[in-house]
């Protein structure tokens, strides 16, 4: 059994995320209770029992995502008493899930990554105010023919592009509203399933983050990122990584480039990788990683159910 880690990203939100294994595991609360007070605001309450369209915010939801995250693997690390270098193999994360993924690998702290994240959130959602943009899952077309579609529907003034390869025929594009209008009614016309705007504030993984992008660069500098305990495959290269510096840049790079989810779990299939377990909320990549490695195995931890399923899992 050689299993990799992989934690999800934005849009698994949900209210009671984390609540039953705060409610459980005292080193679960710790998490919640160390990103509260770094980031001087009661994320956790918000998290349990508060109003989803404040949660789903960019700035809230970003920390809310990673914080469940990293506490559903402090649980397994405890309960198993083993660390995430005993266990795994590999570490990855979708989007902001990359920030959770280098945590979880012990390459950032827990109260910088919660710190990073509400800042890239904002920068993001400052951003997608004086670039407004949008974006959009192309259902049924392969990665070349969306390529194609985002050429044809880009004009000189409104552009559109890929932002993630989610698994075959999923595809998402971002861009300027107009363009992804565009893009849509194409799509139709090439054949695609079904296409749809996904409910989110902005141009996310498009150049139209390039202010967001310039801002996390200087928010990285002065942050402590250290060599991962396991190696992390980075959205952008699709390829493991372990330098420290080249991870800082490859972070800037994701602002605004395509997240390579369909490459980083072939290339970690490839590696040996014959298990994966998603920490966090929701089953998203679990439900991905079975389109693109149906010869695997994918668990989820989010509750004390599921926790004690994957102790059982791993023996």
């Amino acid at each position: 059994m050689t299993i990799a880690f992989v934690f999800p990203g934005q849009g698994s939100q949900s209210i009671g995320m984390g609540k039953d294994l705060d409610a459980n595991f005292s080193v679960a609360h710790e998490v919640f209770q160390e990103v509260d007070d770094a980031l001087h605001f009661n994320l956790s309450q918000l998290m349990f029992e508060g109003d989803i369209q404040e949660l789903t915010q960019t700035q809230n939801a970003q920390p809310a995502i990673m914080a469940t995250s990293i506490a559903a693997l402090r649980c397994l690390e405890k309960e198993s008493g083993k660390k995430i270098n005993e266990l795994a193999s590999f570490v990855a994360g979708h989007s902001l899930g990359e920030y959770s993924a280098l945590c979880a690998a012990g390459a950032l702290s827990l109260s910088a990554t919660a710190s990073l994240l509400k800042a890239r959130g904002t920068f993001m959602q400052e951003a997608s105010q004086k670039n407004p943009g949008s974006m959009a899952a192309v259902l049924g077309l392969s990665l070349k023919e969306v390529a194609t579609l985002v050429h044809e529907a880009s004009t000189k003034d409104s552009l559109c592009f890929i932002a993630n390869d989610n698994c075959q025929g999923q595809v998402v594009i971002s861009g300027h509203n107009e363009a992804i209008d565009r893009a849509i009614l194409k799509a139709a016309e090439m054949g695609a399933k079904k296409s749809v705007k996904l409910p989110v504030s902005g141009g996310f993984h498009s150049p139209l983050m390039k202010e967001a992008g310039e801002k996390m660069a200087i928010e990285l500098q002065s942050t402590p990122i250290v060599t991962p305990l396991v190696p992390i495959i980075a959205n952008i290269t699709a390829e493991a990584e372990t330098d420290a510096q080249k991870i800082k840049e490859l972070l800037v790079s994701q602002v605004t480039g395509s997240v390579r989810w369909t490459e980083s779990v072939e290339y970690m299939a490839a590696k040996g990788v014959t298990d994966f377990i998603e920490c966090g909320n929701g089953k998203v990549l679990s439900g991905l990683i079975k389109r693109i490695a149906p010869d695997t195995r994918s668990i989820n931890i989010g509750n004390k159910d599921s926790l004690e399923a994957a102790l059982a899992f791993l023996g």
